[in-house]
């Protein structure tokens, strides 16, 4: 198996070729350097409803053509947003993959954004905001994030502020596309059966006469310091409580969001970069929480991301409990891990769960391109290929003494959702923090 290689065509686009000759396929990625946190208010959920408008078609390609075309050869597409980038992408069979070139080409400059298409998606969009809505969880994760980033772009939701939904233009959402959407603002991979050579010169043909654009310069507002803990509290007709405590975590490029990965596995068990997870019984909370009958369950999740982000432990509190003992019980626990309680057994079981779900989920090329497409965004596609050897290199020591500084009261948003019923008051009352 090669390497991955890197090259950078004369308009600035970034490619990450690596060649994988396991299977018969090959997976193409664009990645756009925008998402969520560059959207200032009134353009909440523009990067998004943007991705959704680049799958209405091109003169090139008119709307539906493509879905056809690549059912046929029997590829997959799509895309996603995030709050650090936007991201588009075709799995083929490799004597396809030209056809993926040329559609991120033609659509890197070419959407339509068509007036009527515009106003359609309008109404697509919000009814998907609507469909979260329906989930406790994401009032709860809403209020929680915004009350953790009063100042920087990750205050607000990927999907965007409803009040934006409705009034954003079609204007709106083409400069947004005009002002990001750009070879030198991209990066490109592809994993898969391919020679590199080969494929460098179809990616030229088809990328290199696309003219570079200028570089917006990101909104981006850093968050200040928070001065203590902050509280929320949400409540809606719902059947279930749920506590979420999301602690300030530092950037991925920082060697402290390694040690802060092993935290998470130690406390809820490891969650991976690929998704999925692997069993958590044996970890702390769940052992403090769910096998006490206090929480159904337990999870925990560290986000690799440019600017410093959260770490965020996510607990359903079981029928008949309530939420202070379950915070009770939660606080308990993360204090002894502060006090020092970590073993060496302990650690290594951490590290070899890790191990075992990064192969896991990064076997196949279509994550494996994506991770690489994600990484150098951060920083390099070296992230991502030095993730096992960075965690194993993290010390016991380092581990307690982040612990200790990452996992305090003043450095939290904790949030509560309260079920009620429309005809029912609570008494019930909690202080906010600052």
């Amino acid at each position: 198996m090669k390497q991955v290689t890197r090259h950078v065509l004369s308009n600035g686009l970034t490619v990450l070729l690596k060649e994988v000759h396991t299977t018969p396929i090959a997976s193409w990625w664009v990645l756009y350097r925008v998402g969520s946190r560059n959207e200032p208010t009134g353009l909440t959920g523009a990067s998004h409803w943007v991705e959704h408008m680049l799958f209405k078609g091109t003169e090139q390609f008119p709307a539906g053509t493509l879905d056809k075309a690549i059912d046929r050869l029997g590829g997959s597409w799509n895309a996603q947003t995030f709050i650090d980038y936007t991201a588009y992408f075709e799995t083929l069979p490799a004597q396809h993959l030209e056809l993926a070139l040329r559609i991120e080409a033609d659509r890197m400059i070419n959407a339509a954004f068509d007036p009527e298409e515009v106003d359609s998606e309008r109404t697509v969009i919000i009814s998907e905001r609507q469909g979260a809505e329906n989930s406790p969880t994401f009032w709860l994760g809403e209020a929680v994030q915004a009350a953790a980033f009063r100042v920087h772009g990750y205050h607000h939701e990927i999907i965007g502020d409803m009040a934006d939904l409705e009034t954003m233009t079609r204007d709106d959402l083409y400069g947004h596309y005009k002002r990001y959407y750009m070879p030198n603002n991209a990066i490109a991979v592809c994993v898969g059966a391919f020679d590199t050579d080969a494929l460098l010169k179809q990616i030229e043909a088809h990328y290199g006469a696309i003219p570079a654009g200028t570089l917006p310069k990101p909104f981006v507002r850093p968050e200040p310091e928070q001065q203590g803990e902050r509280r929320v509290r949400v409540e809606r007709p719902g059947g279930t409580a749920y506590l979420q405590a999301a602690y300030r975590a530092p950037a991925a490029t920082d060697p402290d969001w390694f040690k802060l990965e092993l935290i998470n596995s130690l406390l809820c068990g490891p969650d991976g970069l690929g998704g999925g997870s692997i069993d958590n019984k044996t970890s702390r909370l769940y052992r403090a929480l769910v096998e006490r009958d206090l929480a159904a369950s337990v999870d925990g999740s560290t986000t690799p991301t440019i600017d410093p982000f959260l770490y965020t432990i996510d607990v359903t509190v079981r029928e008949g409990q309530s939420v202070e003992a379950v915070e009770a019980a939660l606080d308990a626990e993360i204090d002894h891990l502060r006090n020092g309680s970590i073993t060496e057994a302990e650690l290594a079981r951490a590290k070899k769960q890790a191990r075992a779900l990064f192969a896991y989920s990064t076997e196949r090329v279509t994550s494996q391109a994506f991770w690489l497409a994600f990484t150098e965004n951060i920083q390099s596609c070296a992230w991502f290929e030095n993730y096992v050897a960075n965690l194993e290199a993290v010390t016991l020591d380092e581990v307690k003494e982040a612990a200790a500084r990452y996992l305090r009261p003043q450095n939290r948003t904790v949030g509560w959702f309260i079920p009620t019923e429309s005809d029912s008051n609570q008494e019930f009352d909690m202080e906010d923090g600052e």
